[in-house]
């Protein structure tokens, strides 16, 4: 699949970013996952000890990233 969209994790609590498996044909598939990855961040990461995904909270956010390599934090 040429140029495929993709997730990405970023760890909040060390500050890095980490590949998360899939390619997506399109955008809507793409939020399909970062999606899915959030409610698995929720089970690993509970909102009631990580603040969630509030400004101030740890859990880990995850991207979307465009087929040119850009990208754009996933919200539910």
């Amino acid at each position: 699949m040429p140029n495929p969209w993709k997730i990405e994790g970023w760890d909040t609590f060390d500050s890095h970013s980490y590949p998360l498996d899939g390619e997506f044909p399109d955008e809507n598939e793409a939020c399909e996952a970062a999606r899915a990855r959030l409610m698995e961040l929720e089970d690993s990461q509970p909102t009631e000890s990580s603040g969630g995904q509030h400004p101030s909270g740890i859990q880990d956010h995850v991207f979307v990233v465009k087929p040119d390599g850009s990208k754009y934090r996933y919200r539910q």
